[in-house]
Parts: C-alpha cells; structure tokens; sequence
C-alpha cells in the first residue's frame, strides 16, 4: 500500500500543490478517509459540497457498488482545469476508487482498529475471557459458538459444560483458565425459565424432579437434558429425558397434597439399554459408541448362506489364496458426506483374484 511504504520511507512524500497538501498531510499524501475524498473532490476538482456528499455516499462499505466511477469523468477534467497533470488525477481518483469498496469515516476507522487491537491482546493475553465475552455476545454472526469454544479448548482454555446446578445465564468464570457455559448456550430455553430456574435454585437441585416442582415447564427441562445439563446429578441424557417425560405441566390437585406432606413419591426408573442374549451362543457385539452389547447369534441364520457355514476366526485369509472372503457386522456410524446411494454400503463387489506385483 503506497501510505506504508511511505510510512517506512520506502517512497518519497510528495505533494504537488499546498492545497492538496493541507488535505492529505495527515496520512502522507495519501487519501485513506471518506472525508479526505470529499476534500480533495471540492479543493482540486471543483466539486461543490452537495456533489462531494453524493461521492461519499456512492463508496461501500464491506462491498463494492461501483457508484464511484460515475464521478471519474468530472473529478479528472476539474483537476486538469486548475493546474494538475491527467496523470496525477488519474492516480488520485484510481486511489479513491480503490479504498471506495472499505473505506470508513475517519472517525470509524479510528473505533475499528482500537476494538480489533484490545481484541487481539485479550485474545492473546486471557483467552478465557475472551471466550467468555465472545458467547455472551451472541449471535454475532461470524462464528459459531461450538467454533469459540474449540478455539479455547485449542489455546488450553478448559470448558465446562452446563449445568443446571452450577451455570449462571451468562458464560463465568470459575477460576484461571476455566469457563463455565451459561444457561443462555442452551436452544429453545427462554430467558423467563431461566431466570425463574436460578432465583428457586437455593442449594442446588437433586433430581429433575426439584426443578418441575420449583415451576419449570417440561418443554424447559427437556431442553436442558438435550444440552446434558443434568450431569452433574449423574443423568445422562437419555436418563434424565425418560425421566422428565414422566412430568406434566397439569399438575394434579392430590399429588401436590401428597408431595406438600412430605408423602414417598418414587423416582421412575429406565430400563437398562443393553440386553444379553442367552443360550449356548450368546455372542455379543459390543460398539465402543453405544450404551452396551448387541447380541449377534440370531442374525447368523439370515447371513450365513449354507454352502458356506459361518467361520469365528481371528486371522483373515492370507492374502494370495485367492479364496473369497466376506464378512459382516452393524455399522457404528454412516460416513461423511454420505455415498451417493444415502445408504452404509454392507457389501462389496466382488473383486478379481489378487494378483502379486512382479
């Protein structure tokens, strides 16, 4: 950029006329503010300051318009007229073109880069903090709060999840280096639940159940057990679901009775997910993402043709048998981006016999 290197003494300063020197002296005779071009445009072009505005208005910002180039014609022969070269108008108005698609007030400017450089230093310095101010500000619509938060992560900042327990609506801080995701990361919780949920909290809530009786709606618990803000009570998610499904925002006249009594009430119960299959063939299969094993044995009937009895083994055929092998299994998760059919491909082609590398 022609104003850094005459910053850094790359480029001589250069100024034709007195004039145009009172305009650009500020930044070394090179038009960097939407004032500047509208001086220059009344000073050496001859513009009234109705015609300066209109040049100001047609420069962008963020995108360019191309409004400005509908000025170049006038701007060049009013230069021309009083004394300076067409090389040098044309230069000066390719320069107001240019910074036409960002160029800011100077005043603007000016806030831009004091906000970009304190953000750049607290990023560098706390980056807790700046995490935590980042999320507490959303939407801002640059980055996703799950990319904030993997950036922190990155710069060893530890997150910690929400909790109905522990988080306040906004992102804190509990300690050096460690930031505590508000009530307000959860979606589709509303503030007024929220707050409600904070102000009848006291010692803490024991089960989802204290929270439905401090006057939490469903809906808001069941969004608080998709964000797995029951943890902290030893409830997954799919726990602490099954267990909120049983609530009803009709409460009925004798339960409450019984509960202001102090009468026993149960807690409902989930079933455990996995199911071991007896027999002499209980073979499980295990999956390192699920909640437990799935039996195998009962499927073997529907994918062991009889020509070709099923096989346990633990060594796959050398390769140069040239013997056909298959196998099996349940798939763990679909790959990314999907194949072209939408489904988890379960068999190959047959391939032609390997043959070895001479």
């Amino acid at each position: 950029h022609p104003y850094l290197r005459r910053r850094e003494g790359i480029e001589p300063v250069e100024y034709p006329t007195p004039e145009l020197r009172r305009v650009l002296e500020k930044t070394l005779g090179v038009p960097l503010f939407q004032e500047q071009a509208m001086q220059v445009a009344i000073v050496c072009a001859g513009f009234t300051p109705g015609e300066a505005d209109s040049l100001r208005r047609s420069m962008a910002t963020f995108k360019f318009t191309g409004g400005v180039h509908h000025f170049r014609d006038k701007m060049i022969s009013g230069m021309t007229e009083r004394g300076y070269t067409a090389e040098f108008a044309s230069e000066t108005f390719s320069r107001i073109e240019g910074f036409g698609s960002y160029g800011f007030p100077e005043s603007h400017a000016a806030s831009f880069a004091l906000i970009a450089y304190a953000s750049a230093w607290m990023k560098c310095h706390h980056p807790d903090v700046f995490c935590a101010a980042l999320l507490n500000a959303q939407p801002m619509g640059f980055y996703a709060p799950a990319q904030i938060v993997r950036d922190a992560r990155e710069h060893k900042v530890t997150v910690r999840p929400v909790c109905v327990n522990a988080s306040a609506w906004d992102c804190t801080l509990e300690g050096p280096g460690v930031v505590r995701l508000g009530l307000r990361m959860v979606k589709g919780l509303a503030s007024v639940q929220a707050d409600r949920l904070l102000d009848r909290r006291g010692a803490g809530y024991r089960s989802p159940r204290d929270a439905w009786r401090a006057g939490i709606q469903v809906t808001s618990l069941e969004r608080l057990a998709e964000a797995d803000g029951f943890h902290a009570l030893g409830l997954d998610r799919r726990t602490a679901l099954w267990t909120i499904r049983g609530l009803s925002d009709d409460r009925l006249p004798l339960l409450d009775m019984m509960e202001d009594v102090g009468a026993p009430r149960g807690e409902e119960t989930m079933p455990p997910l996995p199911l071991r299959e007896g027999g002499r063939d209980g073979t499980v299969l295990a999956l390192p993402h699920h909640g437990g094993n799935i039996p195998t044995s009962h499927h073997r009937g529907t994918t062991s043709p009889p020509n070709r009895p099923h096989q346990r083994t633990s060594r796959p055929p050398a390769p140069h048998d040239r013997r056909a092998a298959g196998g099996g299994g349940l798939p763990q998760h679909r790959p990314q981006p999907p194949p072209p059919s939408g489904v988890v491909p379960t068999r190959r082609s047959r391939r032609p016999p390997h043959r070895p590398l001479r």
